[in-house]
């Protein structure tokens, strides 16, 4: 397989962003686990500061979300991953009262990846620290954010 030409520039803004049938940004995202499914990456969030699952929104010159997951990964991540199996759909749990303008309900597709490489230089490298961590320690991480606790517990990761 040859590589695809990784671009060292995050893509911003949501010009190109994908919206569902009822207005919902779509987002892909990936659950990237070890060869050995013992452990997860998580990265640090750019806004919040928590630990995260990669993931971001699904854009229109994207022709799959599969494709968007994988950009994500690399872009946040600094990883180079392969799908192994689609998690499937999980709706946005947040209450009302924390949807904004900049943040809109979401549809969140995830994807269960195994990392190939981990590069040293990412484009969102300056902004997220990366980590690998245990099925325990990742779920406290995620305990605020049930679609992404969710997406992690569809996965197939040891526990």
């Amino acid at each position: 397989m040859v590589d695809q030409v990784r671009s060292m520039e995050s893509r911003v803004g949501r010009k190109n962003q994908r919206y569902g049938s009822k207005g919902e940004r779509l987002v892909a995202g990936v659950v990237p686990l070890s060869k050995d499914k013992s452990l997860v990456m998580m990265i640090q969030s750019a806004g919040r500061g928590g630990w995260v699952l990669p993931k971001g929104g699904w854009e229109t010159d994207e022709a799959s979300a599969q494709q968007a997951a994988c950009r994500e990964a690399w872009e946040e991540a600094g990883v180079i991953c392969t799908v192994l199996r689609d998690l499937g759909t999980i709706s946005d749990m947040r209450p009302s009262t924390m949807l904004t303008s900049n943040s809109p309900r979401a549809s969140y597709q995830f994807f269960e990846v195994t990392v190939d490489r981990e590069e040293d230089r990412w484009p969102e490298m300056h902004k997220r620290r990366r980590q690998w961590v245990t099925y325990t320690q990742a779920a406290a991480a995620l305990a605020s954010r049930p679609e992404l606790l969710e997406a992690l517990n569809r996965s197939s990761m040891k526990r």
